[in-house]
């Protein structure tokens, strides 16, 4: 399965949060970051990004969800 990205989130709490309203409409959903942004708490200069990726197939869905949220409270 190919997984692609569909959003960027600064820090893992905030990835968090968006990988798990993905999952509660039904999109897989997987985490890729540096893990020493996350051991360290680090945000700045690339380390805290944190990249969100679902499977391709599910790619356009997962950009409509993420956009009809942006700037409302999840």
């Amino acid at each position: 399965m190919n997984f692609v990205k569909v959003a960027e989130a600064q820090g893992i709490t905030e990835a968090e949060i968006i990988k798990s309203f993905l999952e509660s409409n039904g999109i897989p959903a997987e985490l890729r970051y540096e893990s020493i942004g996350k051991v360290l708490g680090i945000t700045t200069d690339g380390l805290g990004v944190v990249k969100i990726l679902v499977p391709e197939e599910k790619e356009e869905e997962a950009k409509k969800l993420i956009e009809s949220v942006k700037g409302k409270k999840v």
